[in-house]
């Protein structure tokens, strides 16, 4: 909920700020470089120190960061709020991610994980919904306010979540080691090969999602002529085809393995993509939305689960927040691209892009080793 926001608001800031698309679009990739650093922090802090007390203090952060977004009258202050939403809310995903992996059997993690996503998605209806009630009447500033939410779930937080067996057994392990390095993630040249394969993997995630959510809404209104309002609407269906597609790409990968479950829903969202070209009324536009959101988001969850099989618990938190969050980092530049693409080309040209990104992280994951042997329960490759 508190990182959609923005996407909502991006209209009214770009209208209110008076900026440029390139201007607009850097506002996603200073947060998304700030979830980098907060990443790398916490990651290393939690592989430390426990996952549950670090995890309490990036939900802490990032919505605090997020209601400071109301008292945002510049863009330099824009940039600098993002900047520290972005630390919080980047070192809260690997640490979360690594607490579900380390509760559940190998064969059940990437469902868990993607159930995990789709709470994710529901934030971001709640995010449609309060848009579409607050910015016409109160503003932009007023939408952020409601970022101060799950300040309220630290305390469930520290008072009913605890340390697994799994991480207290390896800290046990591990007392008379050297502390986490991120060095740990490259020691060999297979392992680095790995590391790097799967952050540009993530890359093109993040690129599909961010430059989606961030600019479509904004390009519909312009293309149909569709209010807030009737963006959010798009959305809701898009977050929709998103989160079936989560549930059913977390039972694929816990049946069928990685690289089936991968290799179809990358395949399938390099053609998705140009369905939103050819959406004439809002009818189609929410069935194109629905089916892009299935496929290309539909992974997301099991990204999680991959990270948390291949590295060991003593750095499975710093592994899952440094290859998601730099595939954050420079994923979320696909909204300064997007934006100059819009500037000076088509639509068509824009789900080009996207369609060869995802074809790209298809060859890309076919060229991991480890992931054959991530092989399911059943057997099957």
């Amino acid at each position: 909920m508190d990182v959609m926001f923005l996407s909502f608001a991006l209209s009214s800031i770009i209208a209110d700020l008076h900026l440029s698309g390139t201007q607009a679009g850097l506002i996603a990739s200073v947060t998304n470089l700030g979830m980098l650093a907060g990443g790398l922090l916490f990651g290393i802090l939690a592989d430390r120190f426990g996952r549950v007390k670090v995890f309490s203090h990036t939900v802490f952060i990032f919505a605090i960061a997020t209601a400071a977004m109301a008292f945002a009258h510049s863009l330099t202050a824009v940039y600098v709020f993002r900047f520290l939403a972005g630390v919080g809310a980047g070192g809260e995903y690997g640490v979360g991610i690594t607490l579900i992996a380390e509760s559940f059997d190998h064969d059940k993690i990437g469902k868990m994980t993607s159930l995990a996503a789709i709470g994710g998605q529901l934030g971001a209806v709640l995010a449609a919904i309060a848009a579409a009630l607050i910015i016409p009447k109160l503003g932009w500033q007023a939408l952020f306010v409601f970022g101060l939410v799950p300040v309220a779930l630290t305390y469930f937080i520290r008072r009913h979540l605890h340390e697994s067996a799994e991480f207290t057994q390896a800290k046990h392990r591990s007392r008379n080691r050297q502390p986490v390095r991120l060095s740990a993630l490259f020691k060999t040249p297979q392992l680095a090969y790995q590391t790097v394969a799967l952050m540009v993997m993530v890359v093109v995630q993040i690129a599909g999602y961010f430059g989606l959510m961030n600019w479509l809404p904004a390009i519909m209104q312009q293309k149909l002529g569709l209010s807030v309002s009737g963006s959010a609407v798009w959305m809701i269906a898009t977050i929709f085809g998103m989160s079936l597609g989560m549930l059913t790409f977390g039972s694929i990968l816990d049946y069928f393995g990685p690289r089936r479950a991968f290799g179809l829903f990358l395949l399938a969202a390099a053609i998705a993509v140009f369905g939103i070209t050819l959406a004439t009324n809002q009818a189609t536009l929410l069935l194109a939305g629905a089916v892009l959101g299935f496929f290309s988001n539909g992974m997301f969850g099991g990204y999680g689960a991959v990270i948390s099989r291949l590295y060991p618990t003593e750095i499975r938190s710093t592994a899952n927040n440094l290859i998601v969050n730099v595939g954050r980092a420079v994923g979320g530049f696909s909204s300064v691209v997007i934006g100059f693409l819009m500037d000076h080309y088509n639509l068509l040209v824009v789900m080009g892009f996207l369609s060869l990104l995802y074809l790209l992280s298809l060859t890309i994951m076919l060229t991991i080793p480890a992931l054959r042997r991530l092989a399911p329960s059943n057997g099957r490759a």
